[in-house]
């Protein structure tokens, strides 16, 4: 039988990325800020498997992801399984089953890799990272302030000015009430309208509104809720308009009292995930190069009931880190790399070796992350290896150094060396 001699492929699965030193660092500073908003919200992390049963996203996640998107497979036990797209049904699946122990509200955050079969693109990958933050137990609006407030401040901590993003606020509330009253549709013309404002900024205008018509019946224009308005004393004649703007306008308004300007209304912004049930939100990089939706989140307070039993508030957001990586890119705010290695021994002579290590053992002691040259090539092809590795300091071990017992830790950005 003739061998194949054709070479494997040093190249990722299309959509998906290696990690190198420099992109691991730089993913893990981006996790670390995470970590450490979240938590100083008083939020605990939780985890899952990447695999759930294809059931838990027909119910409630959106038909695109549903159909066109899903990693979707059988198992060997004729059950049909995904690869997670997104955490929030998993994370609901999992307060379902526990519901009667955990205390409310429960504050809970993860950090899980999530896969979808989509054109890979900038921002859009077939699998990333993904910031989930979710609270549960709390149906009032502080607990959409707190959220969209925690990722003001994420946003915040990674230096970002506020006129680096906005923040774009609607109701999921306020938009089927408008839908219902003022429309007149129907459930699944509703829906199908939904389905059609989630993607109008990927539209041509007059393809949209020449969809929206045919959903309609009539020429589409979006109802005016500013005071004033024309449309805005008939429209809020509906009490549940009324009501849901009210909500909408109080959120705004204490999301401003603390502070936070670049927020606002914009009717737009739906989410494309059938579950979400009040206030949505999505943050906005104001950077031409990045003219996309950074990440957002929205209240879903009936996700729950899926699983049986009484509907539970809950309010959450997802980050992805591909999208947060570009707009940190962009703006400069990544920081420099620097190996996890702070010392390189570079040994002159196998002779020298135990000493080195003798070394080395006492520096990691001391709370050093030391790296050992095991090559015994010269000093200077040593040095250019520990630079080229962003490696700080080196300290070179020959002869001399194993007679006296000493040596010198040189700084290869300054040239000092320190005698020990």
């Amino acid at each position: 039988m003739a061998k194949n001699t054709s070479n494997l492929s040093t190249e990722p699965y299309k959509g998906v990325r290696d990690f190198f030193p420099k992109e691991m660092a730089e993913q893990n500073y981006i996790f670390g800020v995470w970590r450490k908003c979240v938590e100083s919200f008083g939020y605990t992390e939780y985890s899952a498997s990447i695999l759930e049963p294809a059931e838990l996203y027909k119910s409630k996640t959106s038909e695109e992801i549903v159909n066109e998107q899903t990693y979707t497979f059988t198992d060997r036990g004729d059950r049909e399984v995904t690869l997670r797209p997104e955490m929030t049904p998993t994370v609901a699946r999992m307060i379902a089953s526990r519901r009667r122990e955990l205390p409310m509200p429960a504050r809970w955050y993860s950090i899980p890799n999530v896969f979808r079969y989509e054109r890979p693109q900038r921002g859009r990958l077939r699998e990333h990272w993904q910031l989930n933050v979710d609270m549960f137990g709390i149906a009032g609006i502080e607990a959409d302030v707190e959220i969209i407030s925690l990722a003001y401040s994420i946003m915040k901590e990674f230096g970002a000015q506020d006129s680096d993003f906005q923040i774009k606020v609607s109701s999921r509330k306020l938009m089927n009430a408008i839908f219902s009253n003022w429309y007149e549709l129907d459930d699944q013309k509703a829906k199908a309208l939904q389905r059609l404002l989630d993607k109008k900024n990927k539209m041509d205008e007059e393809v949209f509104r020449g969809e929206a018509e045919k959903i309609i019946g009539k020429p589409f224009e979006f109802l005016s809720l500013s005071a004033g308005s024309p449309s805005y004393d008939e429209a809020i004649a509906f009490p549940n308009i009324r009501l849901a703007k009210e909500e909408l306008d109080a959120i705004l308004s204490e999301l401003r009292a603390k502070g936070i300007n670049n927020v606002s209304y914009d009717e737009t912004v739906i989410r494309g995930f059938d579950y979400y049930t009040g206030t949505v939100f999505e943050v906005f990089d104001t950077d031409p190069k990045n003219s996309r939706s950074v990440f957002g989140g929205g209240r879903y307070d009936n996700l729950l009931a899926l699983f049986g039993g009484e509907t539970l508030p809950a309010f959450g957001f997802g980050m992805g880190d591909v999208t947060i990586h570009d707009f940190l890119e962009t703006r400069d705010l990544l920081p420099n790399y620097v190996s996890s290695a702070e010392i390189m021994i570079c040994i002159m002579e196998e002779s020298s070796r135990s000493y080195a290590e003798e070394v080395a053992s006492n520096l990691r002691a001391s709370g050093k992350n030391v790296a050992v040259n095991y090559t015994y090539k010269s000093v200077g092809d040593q040095i250019k290896g520990a630079t080229k590795q962003e490696i700080p300091f080196v300290i070179v071990i020959g002869e001399e150094e194993v007679k006296s017992k000493t040596y010198k830790m040189k700084n290869l950005e300054t040239g000092e060396e320190i005698a020990a």
